[in-house]
């Protein structure tokens, strides 16, 4: 188990109480280099790491911060640097020392940005590798641990800067509710406590929904809303979203994706990742970047009739071009029954709407010949051996696999194609 330790209070006797639990136990501490004493922190955690005989990981921050709030960062980098010392560790878990009085402060703070289930449990107990054993500890609790051993800890200075808002909970808000009803930060923390109990049922009927990095669409809109929120989390999570990362406002737009309609052309979202509509199904992928939407190209070359699954093979002598889609129009795929709407076409093979726009066709003249990847004309395919026109279709979309290539009968058996 890694331990992260700042030198105060809370993570100090966290520290010294699983190593007398009999843990094995490391520490790891990150300097921020945002106070002149930091370094003097960092000497300390060391000084109490041989005391106690654990090993210690330390970092010290030298980079800038990141964009936005001082907090937001500082924690984005210490984050980073305690995946890194588990893995060099070999810990199972990270410990983090957030107490009771953490949970209550985080439960106000929620509450007056607003916030739902998850938002009123403070903070979870668990997240991923990160545990925060010590949620119901108070920190009177931890001060009579340390004072009964003889320890000594410090104050980190911010704790007592009142233009962070949590501070001005801790100091000001919560001391003023405590005195006109006494009694009230523990009745907080009880609803902390059972907040929990229902988001972690909440997360319990979501999980099992999210298979192979998609999720039914019908099953997220007829959901009860903290159900279906929480699928929209584990979504994003498996594709590889940080938490926590997704506002109200990105959890929102998710959800009205998922109601009946259109559904509109998909949600951008923090990482780099970007939800959207794909048949019945919600899909997480990574946000189309410039590299990805390079010009498509059209290269056509003479061919005796090979098997590259990437061409398409049609009749010697035409004179293509590419182009976009239109209204309007169709084609009759080799393999298929009749003429089909373009628009079915990309619905069978499961081409976002969004890319459908984007996605370069082929045209014989005035007539679409070649859906690349997707369909041939039967008035244009050829026999398959014999001479043939080579067509390849450079810097197409990526697009998931259908379930039943376009080009296979339904009567047909299975894996055979037309």
């Amino acid at each position: 188990m890694l331990v992260a330790v700042s030198g105060g209070p809370d993570s100090t006797a966290l520290l010294v109480a699983l190593k007398e639990e009999g843990h094995d136990v490391a520490a790891a501490h990150y300097d921020h280099a945002l106070q002149p004493a930091s370094s003097a922190a960092a000497a300390h955690v060391a000084r109490l790491c041989r005391q106690l005989g654990v090993e210690l990981i330390t970092e010290r921050r030298d980079q800038p911060l990141g964009r936005g709030s001082m907090q937001a960062a500082a924690r984005t980098l210490r984050y980073g640097f305690l995946e890194r010392a588990r893995a060099q560790t070999g810990a199972e878990v990270v410990a983090l020392a957030h107490t009771a009085d953490d949970a209550v402060e985080g439960a106000v703070l929620h509450l007056m940005r607003g916030c739902g289930l998850s938002g009123m449990r403070g903070m979870p107990a668990q997240r991923g590798v990160f545990v925060r054993p010590l949620l119901n500890v108070w920190r009177a609790e931890v001060a009579d641990f340390l004072a009964g051993r003889g320890l000594a800890a410090l104050e980190d200075p911010a704790n007592s800067n009142r233009a962070f808002a949590r501070v001005r909970v801790r100091h000001d808000l919560l001391p003023a509710l405590e005195r006109d009803r006494p009694g009230l930060t523990r009745r907080l923390h009880t609803a902390a406590v059972r907040a929990a109990a229902l988001q972690a049922s909440v997360e319990g009927l979501a999980a099992g929904q999210v298979e192979g990095g998609v999720v039914d669409r019908a099953q997220v809109a007829s959901s009860p809303e903290p159900v279906a929120a929480e699928l929209m989390r584990q979504l994003y999570v498996l594709a590889g979203g940080a938490q926590p990362s997704l506002s109200r406002s990105h959890l929102r737009s998710m959800l009205r994706l998922a109601q009946a309609g259109r559904g509109g052309r998909g949600v951008d979202l923090p990482g780099g990742l970007r939800l959207r509509i794909v048949g019945h199904s919600m899909e997480m992928v990574a946000a189309p970047s410039p590299s990805s939407l390079a010009t498509p190209r059209l290269e056509t070359r003479g061919c005796e009739g090979c098997s590259d699954p990437h061409a398409s093979h049609v009749l010697p002598g035409l004179d293509l071009h590419l182009g976009y889609r239109s209204p309007g129009l169709r084609m009759r795929p080799a393999g298929g029954k009749g003429s089909r709407k373009l628009q079915d076409i990309f619905v069978d093979a499961r081409v976002p709407r969004e890319d459908r726009d984007r996605w370069p066709l082929v045209f014989s003249g005035e007539s679409l010949a070649i859906v690349p990847g997707i369909a041939v004309d039967a008035a244009v395919a050829c026999v398959p051996g014999t001479p043939s026109l080579h067509v390849t279709v450079s810097g197409m979309p990526m697009r998931r696999k259908a379930k039943r290539p376009v080009l296979e009968s339904p009567d047909s058996p299975p894996g055979e194609p037309i």
